[in-house]
Order: structure tokens, then sequence, then C-alpha cells
């Protein structure tokens, strides 16, 4: 296990900044999430710090050792991709033993290493099948497995779960929590799906056109944003805002009432609305309804439980009720999160 440092590290492509002064730390066995939307240069950053990538400046620390300059065989890292690269006329036991292979350990000791990391993956029945014969998630434990017999100190996982269903990937993001728990490597996790990094992370690096917005644990980055993006690009619904009093209100759907316009609440902000529409969605009901505010008027949505009765239907006149602790305010030019 190591650390994991980035200090002020840059990388352009033609003249464009594809990574941007970003400095981070990977604490020793934690499980940081890198999030963000395509093209934030979140998986830029991993390539940097595996070695498959050269910064344009900056340094990159591993172990507490600058490894600026080392190919990525010298750095005590391994990577799992989004595709998982299995070779596919290899058994599933070839395909975990083969980074031993190259570095000449003896059949023996390469047999005792691969039965160790396939039972404790639970993959141990499946050494003798071939990739085309295993389904998503086994082919992902595979690349785990794979990874893990190299002795790592650090994991770098670039969006592994992308290529699974829905329901596939939730069982999987419990694995690779509980996986990542059983080995206590350090772990950077790249993703632009907010559940899976709000689910596996101890802390999440939130990026955005190259720059770091905010580093945090997941209750601190959903409530606690530094700023207007990180509130609307965490959470969904994302975060309300509008514009009152020449700054960024902001608020989460699930902390909205949906009122007539005279049943006022006692220590509650009320922002005067128009119901637009109401979805039923199973557990939840979204009511989505327009406000006037000084940029003339913005579409909001309140999250409530389908068991809440509602006393409004659309097209009525309505009031946004929302406790004054629930409130969140951003500086209207810069975005940045400012005092009450």
């Amino acid at each position: 296990m190591a650390e994991v440092e980035v200090r002020d590290i840059r990388k352009s492509f033609g003249g464009a900044d594809a990574v941007d002064g970003v400095s981070l730390l990977c604490r020793d066995g934690e499980y940081l999430v890198l999030l963000g939307p395509s093209g934030c240069g979140k998986t830029t950053l991993l390539r940097m710090i595996a070695g498959l990538e050269q910064p344009t400046g900056g340094d990159i620390l591993i172990g507490g050792k600058s490894v600026k300059g080392l190919p990525p065989r010298a750095r005590k890292i391994a990577m799992v991709f989004q595709s998982y690269a299995l070779y596919p006329h290899k058994k599933v036991g070839q395909n975990i033993s083969f980074p031993l292979e190259a570095q000449g350990m003896s059949k023996e000791e390469r047999d005792e290493r691969v039965r160790w990391a396939a039972d404790l993956i639970g993959i141990g029945h499946l050494l003798e099948r071939k990739p085309r014969q295993l389904s998503g998630g086994e082919r992902q434990r595979v690349a785990l497995a794979r990874a893990l017999v190299r002795d790592p100190q650090v994991f770098l996982l670039d969006e592994p779960l992308s290529n699974l269903d829905a329901k596939l990937r939730a069982s999987a993001r419990l694995e690779l929590k509980q996986f990542q728990q059983r080995v206590g490597v350090s772990t950077i996790y790249v993703t632009h799906d907010q559940v899976e990094a709000m689910g596996l992370g101890d802390r999440i690096a939130v990026l955005n056109k190259g720059r770091l917005q905010q580093v945090g644990t997941p209750d601190e980055i959903y409530h606690q944003p530094a700023n207007a993006f990180v509130a609307t690009f965490v959470g969904s619904p994302p975060m309300n805002l509008m514009q009152r009093d020449g700054r960024l209100v902001g608020f989460r759907p699930e902390n909205v009432r949906v009122v007539k316009r005279s049943e006022h609440g006692d220590g509650a902000s009320a922002f005067p609305c128009r119901v637009i529409r109401i979805e039923n969605l199973g557990s939840d009901r979204y009511v989505y309804v327009s406000v006037k505010d000084d940029a003339g008027e913005s579409k909001l949505i309140a999250k409530l439980a389908i068991s809440e009765v509602i006393g409004v239907q659309a097209d009525d006149e309505a009031d946004l009720l929302v406790e004054k602790r629930f409130l969140r305010f951003f500086d209207r030019d810069t975005g940045e999160s400012t005092a009450a």
C-alpha cells in the first residue's frame, strides 16, 4: 500500500489543457474516486499516474517517491480498464497468471498466487473457462484477479463497470467495495456515474474542464458543494438553483415541500411558483414548477415521497417551502459557495 500524490499536474494536447494544475492526495489504503463529465480530464489524470501518459508539468509521487519518467512496470501499480482486455484464447487461470509469467515467476508460485486471488474474489470455479463463456460481471472479476496477483501498491480502475447493465452494476459496486476493504490497497477509481462515486468512494474528487472543483467525503460533496457546478452535477435530480438578490440560491429537491399559496410553514422560506407537471415514479413523486427570479424565470423540481399527500395539481399557483438550514448560496459570477 502507498500514498499517491499529484502536485500541480498538467497535461496539454495541441495547446489545449486536458488537466490544468491539479494537486491531489490519495491516502494510504484509501478508495478515492475521480468524478466528472466526459472530457473533464479524469482518465488523462489516471493514465499519467499509471505512466501511460507523460505530464506536461508537475510531479507524481507514489509511496513518497517521484515516479515521473518511470515506465508503468516500475511504478508498482495495477490498472483495470473499461474493456477488461482479457485474452480470448487463454483460459481464466492463464489470463490471471499472465503478468506473473512476464516476471519470470516459477509455475508453482504462479499457480499458488492465481488460486489465492481467484478464491479471494470468488472465481476459483472458473479457472478452466474461456472469456467467451463468462458473463460481464465474471469478466470484471477476472480482470481484478489479474491485477491483484501482481501485488501492487496502488489499484487504478478506469470505469470498469460501464459495460455492465444497471442491475449488474449495483451488485458489482458492492463487490468492488468489499474487495478493496479486504485487500486494503490504495485505489483510484474513475467514473462519470455519481451513484458509483457516492457508493464506492471514501472521498470523491470532482473535476470539470481539467480543473479540480472539490475533494471531500460523499456527504460533504452532496451537502456542502464548493460551487454551483458540484451542486448541479452531483444529485439526481440536481440541486435547484435560482437567482435572488444578486446571487444564486440553491436547495436539494428532496428538501422542498409544495403547498397551496396560503399554507406557510414556520421557519421556512416560501417561493411563489406555478405547478407545471407532476410525475409519479413508483416510490417518488416529482413536482415540476416555475419560479420567477432575477433572471426572469427558473424551472425547479420538488422530489416527494409517493405517500406524501399534496394539495396541488398542474397549473395551480403554489408555494415552495424550504427550511432555511437547507438553503445554499453561490456567487452569481464565479459560482463559488458563499455564506448565507
